[in-house]
């Protein structure tokens, strides 16, 4: 299925120093913001009190903030779980805060304002520790993907297409890390989820781009490398406008309609998709070219027979 066939192949090779520059440029960005301005832990990984409860009838969440502010809890995260009754109130652990009887606190400012009375669903608290466990087992599993990666696409295509690739996708990660870091958006186990999501989505165009890269190599000998990356790209175009544009009309929908939950999940998603088509095409295959992929790599060389001594 193809929304349109470009015949004659787009020259990106011929910009590839530019494409790259902007990516080195961006990444140090990222990685200065991270550095400085580090990520706003959210409470499953800094410790904290989880308080859920119910209404009859759907509350209003801003005057719900507003008078947990007003009783010492400005840093309180209000939202919506599940349904708009029912209400998820994250607390994070301060020095200065007193974490005995929070949910009692809680739940008499939740009474005080009037309207419906919460019921109580649960209450649960994340302590230093559990937070720390998190922080690590997610630091491995992301570390455990790369591995995986770079392992995959060594074996199916060569070692330059595996470095590449993965030089690619932790330009990806950086970069969305950057951004929560650069707004101190909340970074959160979904947002971690989406991260290592976006991860397995942008090895997947790369091998996409990959293997009509060999597959070149083999028919067209007349070809250069970096032609040969020009039609790959060129001729997966379509591909990509499809699989990309219906994944991120999906993660928008989210987005806009998903509520404060699936926020930031979706916006780290959005944020990846965009510089995941990016990476894959305008990165790792320039990346390709300047390690020194060839077609001998692809086709090997005939061997001629010895003809039989008489």
């Amino acid at each position: 299925m193809e929304f349109f066939r470009i015949k004659k192949d787009i020259p990106f090779m011929r910009h590839a120093l530019v494409f790259n520059v902007i990516s080195f440029v961006t990444f140090l960005l990222a990685v200065f913001f991270l550095a400085t301005r580090g990520l706003h832990l959210s409470v499953e990984f800094t410790g904290g009190t989880l308080v859920e409860v119910t209404y009859a009838e759907a509350p209003q969440l801003e005057p719900i903030r507003a008078a947990l502010g007003a009783q010492g809890y400005p840093d309180a995260q209000v939202q919506n779980f599940g349904s708009a009754r029912d209400l998820l109130v994250r607390l994070p652990n301060r020095d200065d805060l007193d974490t005995t009887g929070v949910s009692e606190k809680v739940m008499s400012t939740l009474t005080a304002l009037g309207g419906p009375v919460p019921e109580l669903r649960r209450v649960e608290f994340v302590g230093p520790q559990v937070g720390k466990e998190l922080a690590s087992d997610g630091a491995m599993a992301l570390l455990l993907v790369i591995v995986g990666i770079v392992v995959y696409l060594a074996l199916r295509f060569e070692w330059r297409f595996a470095v590449s690739a993965i030089i690619a996708n932790m330009h990806d990660v950086i970069i969305i890390l950057g951004f929560f870091a650069f707004f101190q958006w909340e970074f959160s186990l979904p947002v971690l989820a989406a991260v290592l999501a976006v991860l397995g989505y942008s090895v997947n165009e790369s091998v996409v781009v990959f293997d009509r890269v060999r597959e070149t190599f083999r028919k067209k000998r007349n070809l250069s490398t970096p032609q040969v990356l020009d039609h790959a790209i060129t001729s997966t175009i379509s591909r990509t406008m499809i699989t990309h544009g219906s994944t991120q009309v999906m993660v928008l929908s989210m987005l806009l309609f998903g509520g404060e939950t699936l926020h930031y999940f979706s916006l780290a998603l959005t944020i990846g998709i965009c510089f995941g088509i990016y990476s894959s095409v305008l990165v790792a295959s320039p990346l390709v070219m300047w390690l020194g992929a060839s077609r001998e790599q692809f086709v090997k060389p005939k061997k001629e027979k010895e003809e039989a001594v008489v």
